[in-house]
């Protein structure tokens, strides 16, 4: 019997070594993409790994995504992990294959960051950067108080006064919708969408053309964490209601499954996420995509790390007392301590993917 725990990791370099060991003893077929653009804390260099079991003709592919928001991929490396520890590979029904993305922003992992090495949120830089971009004027009222000049008791007060201005207007979860949907206008905020598409977007693009092009079906999990109730793993489905891919969800997850523009989820309704790729590069496959958003503290909590560390890199020390704190609460904030959370996480991962097995192969 494995241990579910020590499938979860500290730090970017030993999920990569545990992530490769065990793809590796499960027979996987391993692939690396450097990045060229960003290195480590350390100086170490940083890599997007995949796996790939299975027929290269399999009409059935599970594909599990660990790490578009950075810091988030303690979480999904350890549930992919536990995956394969766990003999996922060996169940998998005939003609189904499995192809597991680790530390697609293997920047944000590394740093404890939620973006990428360009201040971007992966999940809001996959919009057709040729046409306009989607407005958020909600943000740019706020935007001096999400990047304060300092971080102190002062800027504290003076940004929560300008969030609940904000709230009492619009309500609680438009301020969320304001911060977190997703904006296009101040590259040093929160949220940032990028103005081109960014490495891991033209890498994954690739991937998913290299990988899944002989696939019809297409079942993909995108592990995030910082959303609801502490350890509860909700399927977000960030597709419009009308699409074909929302009934495939609602079929195979039924109630388990929200939605964002119909109101049911933790989320924000937001624009250019990850998994929007598959479909553009597999307009032959049925591609049906959810991400798995684990909770972790309350949303004002974790904003509030998510702007402390943009601060610190864009007004900070790296090097100080200062920043050490806040890197230690930024984990936290997405990837909580201790053995409870890490096994509600498996728990959850290891029902989905089953729900979405048997969604795919008719089981």
């Amino acid at each position: 019997m494995f241990s579910v725990s020590g499938c979860f990791s500290e730090t970017y370099v030993e999920a990569r070594a545990k992530f490769c060991s065990a793809a590796a003893e499960s027979g996987g077929a391993l692939r690396s993409w450097l990045n060229p653009k960003a290195h480590g804390p350390n100086g170490e260099m940083l890599y997007l790994d995949t796996a790939r079991f299975g027929a290269a003709d399999a009409e059935n592919m599970l594909v599990l995504i660990a790490g578009t928001h950075g810091v988030e991929g303690h979480c999904g490396s350890g549930a992919v992990i536990s995956w394969l520890r766990s003999g996922g590979p060996s169940k998998l029904p005939p003609g189904t294959g499995a192809l597991l993305i680790h530390a697609i922003n293997p920047y944000g992992f590394a740093w404890t960051r939620r973006v990428t090495e360009d201040n971007v949120d992966l999940n809001r830089n996959f919009v057709d950067h040729d046409k306009g971009y989607p407005r958020n004027d909600g943000y740019l009222a706020i935007a001096e108080a999400v990047l304060p000049k300092d971080w102190n008791e002062a800027s504290a007060a003076e940004t929560d006064r300008v969030f609940a201005a904000y709230a009492q207007e619009h309500g609680a979860f438009g301020l969320q919708s304001a911060i977190s949907g997703g904006q296009y206008t101040h590259p040093d905020g929160i949220f940032f969408g990028g103005n081109s598409p960014g490495w891991s977007n033209r890498t994954v693009r690739a991937i998913a053309r290299t990988e899944l092009s002989q696939a019809r079906r297409v079942a993909i999990i995108d592990f995030h964490t910082g959303l609801g109730p502490f350890g509860h793993g909700e399927l977000i489905c960030a597709v419009s209601p009308a699409a074909r891919s929302f009934a495939r969800a609602k079929a195979w997850y039924g109630d388990e499954m929200t939605s964002p523009e119909s109101g049911t989820s933790t989320s924000a309704v937001v624009v250019g996420v990850m998994t929007d790729a598959f479909p553009q590069e597999l307009p032959d496959a049925e591609v049906t995509p959810v991400a798995l958003e684990y909770g972790t503290y309350a949303v004002p909590e974790v904003l509030n790390a998510v702007r402390a560390d943009n601060w610190l890199h864009h007004r900070g020390e790296l090097r100080s007392a200062q920043a050490r704190a806040l890197k230690a609460d930024m984990k936290e904030r997405f990837f909580p301590a201790g053995d409870k959370w890490r096994e509600m996480v498996w728990a959850r991962a290891d029902q989905t993917i089953g729900w979405a097995l048997n969604g795919m192969t008719g089981g």
